[in-house]
């Protein structure tokens, strides 16, 4: 049982109709609760509905809001059980989990909250680069099985690397800013021809920056369209050998490709914080071989999609939410009528 106090069992849909009612279906830091009721919007918690059990509970009320971390596709099946929807909240930054042609389709506003672990993101991707680049968690785990090797754990410095960027929006820059600390060249590479240097960063294009890295770190969203864009194309593309950081998502990197790298040595480590599957006991046959070489090579640093998972990000994505959803209902005001 859930000894979150803003869990409430069983959950039953509301008895009167409110305009401004939003079903939450994912845990969410306790702060949520009084955070929308500052801006007038009332919260029915129910992080215990599957997600077969959403479109049901979407049908049998008249919802505005919805509330979702990545349990749930939203797709435009599920919005036809909700002709009241004004708006889904995604409790974080990946919006991969949503169609965003329904939402539009359907007239819902989407609204999400990157700025709320862009922090967490940002110190995570150095933490994981520095571990890749001292051995340390090789080091650990065999001081604590009493052996002391040293020589076998000289590692880099990261001074003078140049850490190129794929993607520079909110985490990209993020990790940008914690670098400045350290005696580096950043560099990055952004698609979107708004993208402007923030003077942490200099923009470059796509092939520069695969010439002149040392380390390429990965902080694109996924899409359809760039599924495997880190691809062996990609990585056998670059002038010298580098380290491959992923704190994105894992369908950007086509991990089978990422083995080749390694077993070739054109890419000199990884440090993972995403996978293709997270899943781990539905890993196929070919995955689960690709998983049994990462796990076991000691140039691969691996942790459980967790770069934006800190206490102070967990509270700060609701202060995000808040104040978008506070725009978007200023914007927007209520209207009780359906689609």
């Amino acid at each position: 049982m859930s000894t979150n106090p803003l869990q409430e069992k069983p959950c039953p849909p509301p008895k009167r109709v409110s305009s401004g009612v939003c079903l939450v279906v994912d845990e969410m830091h306790r702060s949520l609760r009084q955070d929308f009721k500052n801006i007038g919007v009332t919260i029915k918690y129910c992080p215990d509905l599957s997600a077969a059990e959403v479109p049901e509970a979407l049908a049998g009320f008249p919802y505005e809001g919805l509330v979702v971390r990545s349990k749930l596709r939203i797709t435009a099946a599920l919005l036809k059980n909700a002709p009241h929807l004004r708006y889904v909240a995604r409790a974080g930054a990946g919006t991969d989990n949503i169609d965003m042609e329904a939402l539009e389709a359907a007239g819902v506003e989407l609204i999400n909250a990157p700025e709320g672990n862009r922090t967490a993101v940002g110190e995570h991707a150095v933490g994981l680069l520095l571990a890749l680049f001292r051995h340390i968690p090789t080091a650990d785990y065999q001081v604590r099985h009493g052996r002391w090797l040293r020589e076998d754990n000289r590692g880099e410095e990261l001074a003078g690397k140049t850490v190129g960027l794929l993607g520079y929006g909110h985490m990209g820059r993020s990790f940008a800013r914690v670098l400045r600390g350290f005696d580096v060249e950043v560099i990055a590479h952004d698609i979107d021809p708004k993208c402007e240097s923030d003077g942490n960063a200099k923009l470059v294009s796509l092939a520069e920056l695969q010439g002149r890295s040392d380390v390429i770190s990965l902080h694109i969203p996924y899409s359809k369209a760039n599924h495997h864009f880190i691809n062996d194309a990609f990585l056998t593309v670059s002038e010298r050998n580098f380290w491959l950081l992923n704190t994105a998502r894992g369908e950007i990197l086509d991990h089978a490709a990422l083995v080749r790298g390694l077993r070739g040595g054109y890419v000199r480590g990884a440090a993972l914080d995403v996978l293709e599957n997270e899943r781990l006991h539905t890993l196929n046959e070919a995955q689960g071989k690709v998983f049994e070489f990462l796990k076991n090579a000691p140039n691969v640093v691996l942790s459980p999609h967790i770069a934006g998972w800190t206490h102070q990000s967990y509270a700060r994505i609701n202060e995000v939410l808040t104040r978008k959803l506070a725009d978007f209902l200023a914007r927007h005001p209520t209207n009780a009528e359906p689609r």
